[in-house]
């Protein structure tokens, strides 16, 4: 018995017309495993971090309490390390300034999402700027508070700087909020960059600035560094919750609000107007343009 093999030969142009289905599920599935990894992290953060998450209003209520507690609890601290003289009064004032935004703004996943999480985190600035209102027109006194936050003492100082510095966080909150890079910048840059440049500045700032003998150029370069440092480890930290999207761009975008907050606040006249109002100003300014 004769054994005849026949060979058959595939049209050319075979391989650009037909794709294996098992290769095209087989790259599908490998990306989706390694994009589920991270949601489901982010999903579990989010779920974590509310606290009611079937009851949005009432998870919002415990979280004003719980972040209304915090700032409070460190208001109260420094201003019994004021109070008892523990730290130079100008360093007791600048770690305030640090401390109390900073650590209000860690605590925005615990609010829902949209304008009413927004709205009830806002609650907790707004009731400091009727306290320094109140403090600062008189009508109210508080030994402790003026002491920890003002410069020399007198109480009017709490309509200026404190005043801004609460209406800062407040606006950043109402208008921003957390998945905006905007709110980050205004609020990193008014806390950890304006702060820390005081704090450096008067201890290693002997060159000042040919244009501003009261500033120095070492405060000034940490004021940028700070501020963008702090920028973005609040970029990593609210995208870790999902709130937005961590980018090379957005980088380079709050390295130019940095540096330009820092240029600003080295000004002379932003030392007349006030740095808790310049700054964060300068942050939305710039921060509209590049974000």
């Amino acid at each position: 018995m004769a054994l005849s093999i026949t060979f058959f030969a595939a049209p050319p142009n075979l391989n650009s017309t037909l794709s294996c289905p098992l290769k095209t599920n087989c790259l599908g599935f490998l990306q989706l495993l390694k994009s589920k990894p991270r949601i489901r992290i982010r999903r579990e953060l989010k779920s974590a971090a509310a606290m009611f998450p079937d009851n949005l209003v009432v998870s919002d209520v415990m979280a004003v309490g719980l972040s209304g507690g915090v700032a409070l609890s460190l208001l109260k601290l420094w201003e019994q390390t004021a109070k008892r003289g523990l730290f130079d009064q100008k360093l007791n004032r600048k770690l305030v300034h640090i401390t109390v935004g900073l650590a209000f703004m860690l605590c925005w996943p615990m609010f829902s999402s949209g304008r009413q999480g927004a709205m009830l985190a806002a609650i907790i600035p707004a009731a400091n700027i009727i306290k320094m209102l109140l403090i600062g027109l008189g009508i109210s006194k508080d030994d402790a508070t003026v002491k920890s936050m003002s410069r020399f003492g007198d109480h009017r100082e709490l309509l200026k700087g404190p005043l801004y510095y609460a209406s800062t966080i407040t606006l950043a909150a109402v208008l921003y909020w957390r998945s905006s890079p905007i709110a980050i910048a205004a609020i990193c840059n008014m806390c950890a960059g304006d702060g820390m440049a005081d704090i450096v500045g008067r201890r290693f700032g002997g060159q000042k600035l040919p244009y501003n003998q009261n500033k120095s150029i070492v405060g000034s370069i940490t004021m940028a560094s700070a501020g963008f440092l702090a920028s973005i480890g609040y970029m990593l930290y609210f995208s870790s919750f999902g709130y937005m999207e961590e980018s090379s761009k957005m980088v380079l975008g709050f390295l130019i609000v940095s540096i330009a907050a820092a240029l600003v606040e080295s000004h002379p006249l932003s030392t007349e107007l006030d740095d808790n109002l310049t700054v964060p100003l300068t942050a939305v300014l710039v921060g509209s343009l590049i974000f």
